[in-house]
């Protein structure tokens, strides 16, 4: 059976790549809003983050979104953006422990 390819990105503020299911996509649309896209594929220009708590933190510390979209956030968006991260990587412990 032939190996599929699996889909590589970096994260924005780590700058280590990984396999795109591992990463959290945060899309800007056309209209300027910067949301967190759940199923990978609004459209718009997208950056990815990884499921790690502490990386969203640092994420919200250095404005890493701000910069990369050229626009201004408010610190809900990056509450919002912790809160995600905690509960896909408390899923994912539940369910890698649980095989």
């Amino acid at each position: 059976m032939k190996k599929r390819k699996i889909p590589m990105r970096k994260d924005i503020v780590t700058g280590e790549m990984a396999p795109k299911k591992e990463l959290v996509r945060i899309v800007r649309d056309t209209d300027g809003n910067v949301s967190i896209d759940e199923t990978g594929k609004k459209s718009g220009r997208g950056a990815y983050i990884s499921i790690d708590v502490e990386v969203a933190k640092k994420a919200k510390a250095e404005h890493v979104f701000e910069k990369a979209f050229s626009t201004q956030l408010n610190d809900s968006f990056y509450d919002d953006l912790i809160a995600y991260v905690d509960h896909k990587q408390a899923r994912k412990e539940l369910f890698e422990n649980g095989q």
